[in-house]
């Protein structure tokens, strides 16, 4: 066959093959896991730890987890679960920044749901460095007989392609079990409490479990406070109250949003 031929072949071949993947620079304080490939996180700038308010002992946990890891000591995989804009995603992010500022060594992982399957491969990456890392996996869920659930229960329980004693796995969901249950489960051509087992036996891999709930009305104005100290803004409680009952729910969420609505109307940036 023609050299060139055989030139033209072995380009187009170079060029269908990912790119080798390579460790994290050590200097970075989060990633993003994606089509096989480990990038720099731009941007990122989360919440203080403090601002986070009502959600004092999941805080503590997360935070006490999260040192352990940084220290080189036995520490959890942490499932976040319950409420949608409770401040679960916030919690991880605010915990890895504030053990960062203690001068912990730890880094942050995203990977998104539909990236399980190439989890080894992130594994044997984050081998390679010695930092302790975090990987989150933000707003899992799985359907009925999801083949997904597989690949992070291999990770939970150490399959072959085990993860490195320094990277531990947090994950937030809005159900406590991961898995809808529904009354199908009792329609099982197998055993009714087999199939119930089976789906809670995947939260149950995670050596804590945390749940957030909605707020109570005292605490989201604690929550609205606490950013608008922060901002050097001034509200009037029931104008707070208001606009989160117009949003239909009260959480950390809402109430940064309410926050930004007073940096708008006081014509500030934040």
């Amino acid at each position: 066959m023609d050299q060139d031929v055989l030139t033209r072949i072995a380009n187009a071949l170079d060029r269908l093959a990912p790119p080798e993947a390579v460790p994290p620079a050590t200097d970075a304080p989060a990633y993003v896991w994606q089509n096989g490939a480990l990038r720099v996180a731009t941007g990122f700038a989360p919440v203080a730890l403090d601002l986070l308010a009502g959600i004092d002992a999941q805080k503590a946990a997360v935070l006490d987890n999260s040192r352990r890891l940084a220290a080189g000591h036995a520490a959890h995989d942490i499932l976040l679960w319950g409420a949608r804009g409770a401040g679960k995603s916030a919690l991880v992010k605010s915990t890895v920044a504030a053990v960062q500022a203690e001068g912990g060594a730890l880094c942050l992982v995203e990977a998104a749901c539909d990236e399980l399957e190439r989890l080894p491969d992130l594994f044997a990456l984050l081998a390679r460095d010695t930092r302790p890392a975090i990987v989150f996996i933000d707003d899992m869920g799985f359907e009925q007989g999801d083949p997904q659930m597989r690949h992070i229960r291999s990770v939970l329980d150490g399959g072959i392609s085990a993860r490195p004693g320094h990277v531990r796995l947090y994950v937030t969901a809005n159900r406590r079990h991961i898995v809808p249950r529904n009354l199908e489960e009792q329609s099982s051509a197998i055993n009714p409490r087999d199939a119930i087992d089976d789906n809670l036996a995947l939260a149950d891999r995670f050596g804590l479990s945390l749940g957030f709930h909605a707020c109570t009305q005292y605490v989201w104005l604690e929550m609205v406070a606490g950013y608008a100290k922060k901002l050097g803004l001034s509200f009037d409680p029931q104008d707070a109250l208001t606009w989160a009952t117009q949003r239909g729910a009260r959480s950390g969420r809402i109430a940064w949003h309410y926050a930004v609505e007073l940096a708008g109307r006081a014509g500030k940036k934040i």
